[in-house]
């Protein structure tokens, strides 16, 4: 994967679960970002998985990235249960408008 590859990044739902899935040319096993849906304006982001073949392309960021933009669009809260989306709302203050806690 070259760095200037962005990935194709599907939603997927299914009753109170959510992923998002990251594909990049050339990688079988997607990235993922899951969260749960506690009810229509809050989310728990628990858990991010980026395969070794994907590290260092910023693959995990663009999933959070994602998450963030639907969140905004659809005006859910999110609390970022999962150690990596917890990181990096704490790097960027400017998503406040949608983390929780």
């Amino acid at each position: 994967m070259s760095e200037t590859q962005s990935p194709i990044i599907t939603l997927s739902t299914d009753g109170t679960k959510g992923r998002y899935a990251a594909k990049v040319d050339s990688i079988d096993e997607p990235a993922e970002l899951t969260f749960s849906i506690v009810n229509e304006s809050l989310i728990i982001a628990d858990h991010t998985a980026v395969p070794d073949t994907m590290r260092g392309f910023g693959v995990g960021m663009a999933l959070v990235e994602r998450l963030i933009e639907d969140a905004r669009r659809k005006q859910v809260k999110i609390i970022p249960l999962c150690p990596y989306v917890k990181a990096q709302s704490q790097k960027h203050p400017e998503w406040s408008d949608v983390i929780h806690g």
